[in-house]
């Protein structure tokens, strides 16, 4: 790491910091997604009744967080930049702590829906630790780090499910909700007492403002915001029709949503096996041509998606495709790291983050649209048009910035 681990914005203690934010990471997001299996049931017990209503309500309640937590991510960037990653890191958990435990207490479907929305505004801890990291890691090692950390958090949106699917069983909805309160505290203490950060020069007011005007290329940033917007709307697109798409392919009604969670899981587990591999790979042969190559591999992989007869040949290809896009997120943070100065690290992958979040929204508004008056084999098939594009833009921009690399 000699020559490398010298530049701008190292820190001495990366190592640890690095194991604390995927400790955090994976623990924070386990809480967060645990409710998933049984909202509608908690939903129902707070009041509402039909089927329609139950469904709505959960829709609600389950993308609030999303929606606060995408707005304010270039806000608690910014303060991070300007007071250190630390704080934010322990607010964010702490933030999460009281709102997730609280939920458990709600009496109103309001109230539910109010804590969710909270939980956003001051949860973040993901996306603190992804901005941490980035920050901190030295820079021949940070698409690797990066990529560990991303494998954290998509291990965590795997087993939370997995959770929340037998605990409250056993202790009940309620006390699963402090249960998960509980586990996020714990992440809250090994941060507070393990996380060590370099004291930070203060930034000067005006330098601060004129951020954006000293990044040395805006197009290249502008570039990985706009593809990791694309792969999150391309990611999500599918979520709304694997479920129907599954009861064309099967003929037994009992299997078919075993069979779409198999195959919502598998790209999630195809990303957690490559991510940190992709990430080493970045940081040998260049993250423009990762980035490039990787939406290339998995835009290919949709198109026989669309033309499968059945359901396991579908949960083999969302495996591979997951395993082609599992290093991607961390290679966009990686090229955004290297190309702003210090002080707007924060800001800028609060706005990638941002980003992030809006192609969730979109993703999923998309693919149900096309997949109703369209067809769902022309959500496949517009979705690998969509990643082919980016695929040819990223390769494009990688020829031009090979120094980014």
């Amino acid at each position: 790491m000699s020559g490398h681990s010298k530049h701008e914005g190292y820190e001495p203690h990366w190592q640890r910091n690095l194991a604390v934010c995927l400790f955090g990471s994976f623990t924070t997001l386990v809480a967060m997604t645990l409710m998933l299996p049984f909202l509608p049931l908690y939903v129902q017990q707070l009041g509402a009744r039909d089927q329609a209503s139950i469904a709505q309500w959960s829709g609600i309640a389950y993308g609030a967080t999303f929606l606060t937590a995408g707005l304010v991510a270039p806000l608690w960037g910014r303060l991070g930049d300007r007071y250190g990653r630390k704080p934010m890191l322990v607010r964010a958990s702490l933030g999460m702590a009281i709102t997730m435990a609280l939920m458990g207490c709600a009496d109103t479907l309001w109230q539910l829906v109010g804590l969710r929305l909270l939980a956003g505004l001051a949860g973040g801890y993901s996306s603190g630790a992804t901005i941490m990291v980035a920050a901190q890691t030295p820079r021949n090692r940070s698409a690797w780090a990066l990529g560990l950390l991303s494998s954290g958090v998509m291990a965590g949106t795997l087993a939370g499910p997995l959770i929340g699917g037998f605990l409250p069983a056993l202790i009940g909805i309620r006390m699963t909700f402090l249960a998960a309160g509980g586990l996020i505290f714990v992440a809250f203490l090994a941060t507070v007492l393990l996380v060590r950060e370099t004291p930070r020069c203060s930034v000067k007011e005006g330098q601060a403002r004129s951020h954006w005007a000293e990044i040395p290329d805006k197009r290249l940033v502008l570039a990985m915001l706009t593809t990791g917007l694309l792969l999150m709307v391309a990611t999500m697109s599918i979520e709304p029709i694997i479920t129907l798409y599954v009861q064309t392919l099967t003929t037994d009604p009992a299997r078919v949503t075993w069979i779409a969670g198999l195959a919502m899981s598998a790209a999630a587990f195809g990303s957690i096996v490559s991510a940190s591999y992709l990430g080493r790979l970045a940081d040998r042969v260049g993250h423009g041509s990762v980035i490039a190559g990787a939406l290339a591999v998995a835009g290919l992989l949709l198109i026989p998606q669309a033309f499968v007869t059945t359901g396991w040949q579908l949960i083999g290809l969302r495996f591979l495709m997951g395993l082609s896009l599992g290093g991607l997120l961390p290679c966009i943070s990686t090229v955004i790291r290297h190309n702003v100065p210090d002080y707007a690290v924060g800001l800028v992958l609060g706005y990638a983050i941002s980003a992030q979040y809006a192609g969730q929204v979109v993703g999923p508004l998309l693919g149900g649209f096309v997949g109703g008056h369209i067809g769902m084999r022309a959500v496949f098939l517009g979705t690998s048009g969509l990643l082919l594009l980016g695929a040819a833009c990223n390769w494009r921009i990688c020829l031009f910035y090979r120094q980014t690399t």
